[in-house]
């Protein structure tokens, strides 16, 4: 077997071995661990695919493998992160709050593979996904446990019963069908003279993320919830104007038709 097979893989192996590690780190209330390793296996996710393409290795197998590491790493790590911390306290409550979120996030993913063989989708909806992706999901969903680190806000909102409320709306989110900005066609080319401080930002976010996780983290989370009323409105705007071209397609070709026609029938009469 070729290594260009392998390594993609072994990239998706690493961020399951991270995922699974942040459930021993969670057990061991080494939480700043935890989250790590949480964002260590979503930039691990991110890059699977990309050293795929890269390297010519895609396979159905890598496909299938990455999907599974998605549902382990972002659905059930979460969940268990979670009734660890504090839904364990809610009982039963607790339990089937960190189920749906799991369940729905094997349901996103599933739809997720069936929508990539779609032939009819247009190319504008490449810049949106479906619902709240995988990685995103995994990261909001742990937001209480963020403030209440940071101590941010009064204790009941880290109460059992408002973090189980909470992780199954970012369930219901992942299956919904609001669209969210994807960020794929971002970032493929950069400007000569935005390269320098390219990399001085990336240096600082990654600073930042490694100084005060939690409060990145938070913030992060806050502002990707507040755009998802804008991904929405530009996705409604691309959808109409979509359909308004198709409608004056249509006329025109209708149009067309019924020219033809008449000239049959005149070429018939005379």
């Amino acid at each position: 077997m070729p290594l260009r097979l392998i390594v993609p893989n072994m990239v998706t192996l690493l961020a399951l071995c991270s995922g699974l590690t942040a459930v021993r780190m969670a057990y061991e209330g080494r939480w700043e661990f935890a989250v790590g390793a949480v964002i260590l296996a979503a930039v691990l996710d991110g890059l699977d695919g990309r050293v795929a393409r890269l390297m010519k290795g895609t396979s159905k197998f890598g496909a299938e493998l990455d999907s599974l590491a998605d549902f382990v790493n972002f659905g059930v790590v979460p969940a268990l992160m979670l009734y660890i911390w504090i839904l364990k306290d809610a009982g039963s409550i607790g339990w089937i709050a960190a189920l749906i979120f799991a369940i729905s996030m094997a349901l996103r993913l599933a739809r997720f593979n069936v929508a990539l063989e779609d032939p009819d989708k247009p190319a504008w909806a490449s810049r949106f996904f479906t619902g709240v992706p995988a990685p995103a999901g995994a990261l909001t969903v742990l937001l209480p446990l963020y403030f209440e680190f940071l101590g941010l806000f009064p204790h009941w909102f880290a109460d059992s019963a408002v973090v189980a409320v909470y992780t199954i709306g970012i369930a219901f989110l992942l299956i919904s069908r609001l669209p969210t900005f994807s960020g794929k066609n971002v970032g493929t080319r950069v400007r000569r003279d935005y390269v320098l401080p390219l990399f001085v930002f990336a240096v600082l976010f990654v600073a930042l993320t490694a100084s005060f996780p939690f409060r990145i983290l938070a913030a992060g989370s806050v502002l990707y919830l507040l755009s998802i009323p804008f991904s929405w409105r530009a996705h409604r705007k691309l959808a109409q104007a979509e359909s308004g071209r198709a409608i004056d397609g249509d006329d025109d070709e209708c149009d067309t038709d019924l020219d033809n026609i008449a000239d049959r029938d005149k070429d018939h009469g005379g």
